[in-house]
């Protein structure tokens, strides 16, 4: 079994907590890094190293409060990484949290819950 992935959140960065026993992936705080795909290419990584022995059930929890543009992609980039595991069979589901009064957060969960076709919660934080 691969080993968490903990990444302590940072000014521009969110926290990571991805835990391979009980198949939870959590993303919490602001996404402003200014290289994005070198914070989430390790990531993608762990994901990647995760499915080949994954728990029975994967929950991603997504409670971002901001995320510049290279950060939308490159998260979108892992969504598409997690659609690839559902489609093949895997059982995942996608929590994207977002404030009541957050409309650009709400409305990117709506746009990646259009394009996926998977188990995609908005879930309002009030």
């Amino acid at each position: 079994m691969i080993s968490d992935l903990i990444i302590e959140k940072s000014y521009s960065t969110p926290n990571v907590h991805f835990n391979s026993k009980n198949g939870t992936l959590k993303l919490e705080g602001r996404s402003i890094p200014e290289n994005p795909s070198a914070f989430y290419e390790p990531l993608s990584e762990w994901i990647y190293l995760y499915f080949e022995n994954p728990s029975k059930m994967t929950t991603c929890d997504f409670k971002l409060d901001y995320i510049n543009s290279g950060s939308s992609k490159s998260l979108l980039s892992i969504l598409k990484l997690l659609k690839s595991y559902h489609e093949s069979g895997k059982l995942i589901t996608i929590n994207w949290h977002y404030e009541e009064d957050d409309e650009s957060i709400r409305d990117l969960g709506k746009h990646y819950k259009s394009i996926l076709n998977m188990p995609f919660n908005l879930v309002e934080i009030i």
